[in-house]
């Protein structure tokens, strides 16, 4: 006995009638699982709507189509996770934005970025020159670990010991230097 194979037209025309019936029981459900997880009626409501669009167009890789509330379920609390998180990074750069300076603040800017980067290349002068090269090529030159190896003949785990140890004994000079002065 052979299974009857489906054309994609049957295939789709089946998907559209199971998502329509899984929609009309289940949007509500769905919609209350994203407005608990978001806070937001309309951020769920399109996220909801969002995971209907992906299961339709995954319907016909679906192993079982009896496990289709299962992975809107999934799909909802993924897709929230995803909304929350952007959401954070949104506010964070608009608290970010915010912070404008003071106009007494801005007007004393360029005299602090001189003190703090004239106090950076005091605090260099003073490391060991092997730590002072890895460090410069770093964070200057944004070279990799492999990178500055080859550029100054040493070993990756030499570039890691340089770097921990020059960055330590940076981070040191500094909180010396600073002795409470704004830097």
């Amino acid at each position: 006995m052979t299974t009857p194979t489906l054309t994609v037209r049957e295939v789709l025309l089946d998907a559209d009638s199971a998502l329509e019936q899984l929609y009309v029981a289940h949007w509500r459900g769905l919609v209350r699982l994203a407005v608990l997880l978001l806070r937001d009626q309309g951020a769920a409501e399109e996220v909801v709507q969002d995971s209907f669009v992906a299961m339709h167009l995954r319907w016909r890789s679906l192993r079982d189509p009896d496990k289709a509330l299962a992975y809107l379920r999934q799909s909802v609390v993924n897709r929230s996770r995803s909304a929350l998180r952007h959401r954070g990074v949104v506010e964070r750069y608009v608290a970010k934005q915010r912070a404008v300076p003071s106009p007494a603040e801005a007007a004393d800017a360029p005299a602090l970025v001189r003190d703090r980067r004239d106090a950076v290349l005091d605090a260099l002068r003073e490391l060991p020159t092997r730590q002072r090269e890895v460090l410069v090529l770093r964070h200057y030159l944004e070279l990799s670990e492999t990178e500055i190896a080859e550029t100054l003949g040493i070993s990756r785990g030499s570039v890691k010991a340089h770097a921990s140890r020059g960055g330590a004994a940076l981070r040191a000079l500094l909180a010396d230097a600073h002795d409470g002065k704004d830097l």
